[in-house]
């Protein structure tokens, strides 16, 4: 229900290596590129949707969403694709995975059943399936969690307030807080990488455009004006770059740019979509 919600890019740490999600073999498989676009290769075959890559932040695993056995589910495999394992087994969708930096847990969207409704959560679990925990509870729809580096908070976006906007809150779910107040919407957080930004995307000025600000929410920022629409942004692990898809040049690609908004440049070329990328810690 909520799969296409919201658009995801990963990279490598070391800038080497970029995640993201293609349609250009018929379904959105998710595909592995060098960061200047180059040596772009598929890593999954599946009749079913995989979507939202997650890196581990040792680089060496990805989860990601899945609908394979009907409702989507969190999966987790080895960088090259190979050693597929089914994390959660749940009624209902479970997408958007996210790693903490221990490595130890994933937090991801879970629709579970609020009050006789079926609503979006951030939820927890070991890396080894065990423990699933509800962080947020409440009548409205929580997206797309983002660990902070130090692993002590979690950004993720709500529309609890009437429109989307972005809230942060402590591992445990207490304290949830809203950073943006905005009449337009306001959605898709991304940590930086030293702990002092978050990236997010905005509806605010008519189309979405690339933000960023202080984790107080304080410094609101655009970096992206153009008439189409910028989004998914994700932060390079050095904290340099900031990447993000565009449909600026007719259909969605992958772009990179420096983190005041300068220097945009086109990393994918095609006539297919790619989507929700994420760099290589």
């Amino acid at each position: 229900m909520f799969l296409w919600m919201t658009i995801t890019l990963l990279v490598s740490a070391c800038g080497e290596k970029i995640v993201f999600v293609s349609n250009r073999d018929g379904n959105h498989e998710i595909y592995l590129m060098k960061t200047d676009g180059s040596s772009q290769r598929r890593l999954t075959t599946d009749p079913a949707t995989d979507c939202y890559p997650s890196w581990s932040p040792d680089g060496s695993k990805i989860a990601f969403s899945a609908a394979r056995d009907g409702e989507s589910e969190i999966y987790i495999m080895k960088a090259n694709g190979t050693d597929l394992v089914n994390l959660t087994n749940n009624p209902e969708s479970d997408v958007m995975p996210s790693w903490s930096p221990d490595g130890e847990k994933i937090a991801f969207v879970c629709e579970r059943d609020v009050n006789g409704t079926i609503n979006a959560e951030i939820c927890i679990i070991n890396t080894d399936g065990t423990e699933v925990l509800n962080l947020t509870n409440n009548p409205a729809h929580d997206f797309q969690p983002s660990w902070s580096p130090d692993g002590t908070r979690i950004a993720f976006y709500s529309d609890r307030n009437g429109n989307l906007d972005v809230f942060v809150m402590n591992t445990d779910g207490s304290e949830q807080t809203a950073l943006t107040t905005s009449a337009g919407e306001d959605w898709q957080p991304s940590w930086s990488p030293d702990g002092q930004k978050i990236a997010f995307l905005s509806e605010r000025d008519g189309n979405g455009e690339i933000y960023v600000m202080n984790t107080d929410g304080t410094e609101q920022t655009r970096l992206t004006d153009d008439p189409t629409s910028d989004v998914n942004p994700s932060w390079s692990p050095d904290g340099a770059q900031i990447i993000f898809v565009s449909n600026r040049d007719g259909n969605a690609e992958i772009y990179v740019m420096n983190t005041n908004g300068s220097g945009a440049t086109r990393l994918t070329d095609n006539s297919f979509i790619d989507i929700q990328p994420r760099w290589k810690p």
